[in-house]
C-alpha cells in the first residue's frame, strides 16, 4: 500500500481538542494496519469507528467494543471528567449509536451517563429521569421511528441537547429518514441535529460544548494556530 493513501492528522487534538479518529468502514485490511503501525511508532491513541467484528480480529492491539462497533487503540485518558454528559436512548434498539458516542467521549476524557429505553411511548419513564438529566451538562437524544423524544427533552431541559437520530424501524421510517425530518424539523428551540446514526458526531459536538464551557472557566487554556501571514 502506498503512503500516500494515508496523511493522519497527528495534531487534531492539540488544534481543536478533539483526539484524532479512523473511520474504518470502506477500508482495507491493509489500510487499518498502516494507520496502526504509524500510531504505534508515535506512541499514539486513535479510535476507530465502524470497525465490523472481522476487522477487529485482525487488530490484536484494538480494544474493541462490538455493541459500537468502536475500537480504541492506545489508552483512554487515565482521568476522566464524570457524568458530564447523559446519553439518552427513546428504545433499545436504539442503542448503538449511544454506545458509538459514550466510547467517542471516553476516549475524549469524559465519562457519560447512559440512560436507555425512556421513549415518549411510555412518557413516565423519561419523566421519571429528568431531574437526573438536567444535572448533566449536556443530553445527547438518539431515537430512531418518529424520534419525538429529541423534542420532548429540548422542551424540558435546559442544557444543550444533540439530536441523534437512529436508523431504527421500519416501512416508513425510511432507515432513518422519518427521525432526521423529525428532529430537524422540531418545534423545540435550539435543539441540534447529526446525520443518522451518527453517535460520533453527537460525541464531537458535546465535547467543543464542554471544551469551551472550560475555556471560559479558565481551568483550560488552548493555543489556537496562527493564520498564514501573521
Amino acid at each position: 500500500m502506498s503512503e500516500d493513501e494515508v496523511n493522519f492528522d497527528w495534531n487534531r487534538r492539540k488544534r481543536i481538542g478533539i483526539g484524532e479518529a479512523v473511520l474504518a468502514q470502506g477500508k482495507s485490511r491493509e489500510q487499518l494496519y498502516a494507520i496502526v503501525e504509524a500510531a504505534v511508532r508515535r506512541n499514539a491513541s486513535v479510535l476507530f469507528t465502524r470497525l465490523d467484528d472481522q476487522m477487529a480480529a485482525g487488530l490484536p492491539e484494538i480494544d474493541y467494543h462490538a455493541p459500537s462497533r468502536t475500537g480504541v487503540l492506545g489508552s483512554f485518558p487515565a482521568h476522566r471528567i464524570k457524568s458530564s454528559v447523559a446519553i439518552v436512548t427513546a428504545g433499545t434498539s436504539d442503542a448503538p449509536a449511544a454506545w458509538e458516542a459514550q466510547r467517542t467521549l471516553a476516549f475524549n476524557g469524559h465519562e457519560a451517563t447512559l440512560i436507555f429505553d425512556v421513549g415518549v411511548a411510555g412518557l413516565h419513564r423519561l419523566l421519571a429521569r429528568l431531574e437526573e438529566i438536567e444535572r448533566h451538562n449536556v443530553v445527547i437524544a438518539v431515537a430512531g421511528m418518529d424520534a419525538a423524544l429529541a423534542s420532548v427533552l429540548a422542551g424540558q431541559v435546559s442544557r444543550p441537547v444533540i439530536g441523534v437520530p437512529t436508523s431504527t424501524g421500519y416501512g416508513a421510517a425510511r432507515e432513518g429518514d422519518t427521525a432526521l425530518s423529525s428532529m430537524l424539523a422540531s418545534c423545540a428551540a435550539g435543539l441540534s441535529v447529526v446525520n443518522i446514526d451518527n453517535g460520533f458526531g453527537a460525541a464531537c459536538a458535546a465535547l467543543r460544548i464542554l471544551n469551551t464551557s472550560r475555556d471560559k472557566s479558565g481551568s483550560t487554556t488552548r493555543t489556537l494556530p496562527q493564520s498564514p501571514g501573521t
